[in-house]
């Protein structure tokens, strides 16, 4: 029987590894609950025990919790991780009781994290000086993509790295990408939520033009989202926008701390994003009104 948390699926044929997940929020309860559904041994670590608690009941005999992620990665042969932003990471990976204090010579951390690509360059530097592998792997999916097991990793790092960590990590994935060295993988998550972005705001002005026009938006997004118009955003947010529904999981608030990594990356690499800045003020107008934990596509409420 699946579990409340993740979806049926068929799993490929991993032998059984000793693994660590560290972060159990919106997505990573889910992302370990497949590896544990897969038949590794999972230990678990969260920053508030009783959510790690609670995973370990979910998912039964071959799991257990740890105090710090230190702990958690003993004998790991990978460690994943799905933490906040890139304070949020230093602070599991690094210190006394850091994931990289209790990892043997040899073990891999993932980093499904969304954060800046300084911070994957300087954490595989760290891991390299003692004998780890580290692998910047950014997710795109959301919520429902993770609980799926149909997410998109892009990953950043060494060939031998990716190689070990990419079986385990299709568990919960429908494609696992090496995109090149580290800090590859988080650039790359920069460029996706740069169309979403602009695609969020353009679905937004032309639903919001639609019902000003008088139209059936329900039967307008039927026929256009049949020709050069479509998109995943149409596809899976349109209608939703029209029934002013916006509670898909990934938060605005966390759209604004993507953009403000991808806005500080192009004030370093000289990249010109008028249209992405632009669009990061308005989320700024949605969380004044109220919507810091509306999803995306909340952006059509301050057009109304």
């Amino acid at each position: 029987m699946p579990t409340p948390s993740i979806a049926a699926r068929d799993y490929d044929s991993t032998p059984p590894m000793t693994l660590a997940f560290l972060g159990l929020g919106v997505m990573g309860y889910p992302m370990a609950g497949h590896l544990s559904a897969a038949g590794h041994k999972v230990t678990v670590y969260n920053r508030t025990e009783a959510k790690a608690r609670l995973w370990c009941e979910e998912f039964g005999s071959q799991t257990r919790h740890a105090a710090t992620p230190r702990e958690a990665v003993q004998g790991a042969q990978l460690v994943f991780c799905c933490v906040g932003n890139d304070d949020d990471l230093r602070s599991v990976v690094l210190g006394e009781n850091g994931a990289f204090a209790g990892m043997q010579p040899g073990a891999v951390f993932v980093d499904h994290t969304t954060a800046s690509a300084e911070v994957a360059r300087e954490l595989d530097a760290q891991a390299r000086a003692l004998k780890l592998h580290f692998v910047d792997a950014p997710v795109s999916g959301g919520q429902a993509g993770a609980q799926n097991g149909r997410l998109t990793v892009m990953c950043g790092g060494s060939e031998a790295a990716f190689a070990s960590m990419r079986p385990v990590a299709m568990h919960f994935s429908q494609a696992c990408t090496l995109m090149g060295e580290s800090g590859a993988g988080q650039l790359t998550k920069m460029v996706n939520q740069i169309c979403i972005a602009g695609l969020v705001q353009a679905l937004s002005e032309a639903v919001a033009f639609g019902q000003r026009a008088g139209l059936d938006m329900g039967q307008v997004l039927d026929v256009i989202g049949k020709g050069a118009a479509q998109s995943w955003q149409m596809d899976n947010r349109g209608k939703t926008m029209v029934e002013g529904r916006f509670d898909f999981g990934f938060a605005v608030d966390w759209m604004r701390k993507d953009l403000g990594l991808v806005l500080a990356e192009a004030q370093r690499n000289g990249a010109r994003l008028p249209v992405t800045a632009l669009v990061d003020q308005f989320y700024a107008d949605v969380q004044q009104l109220g919507g810091r934990r509306w999803d995306t596509s909340s952006l059509i409420k301050r057009l109304e």
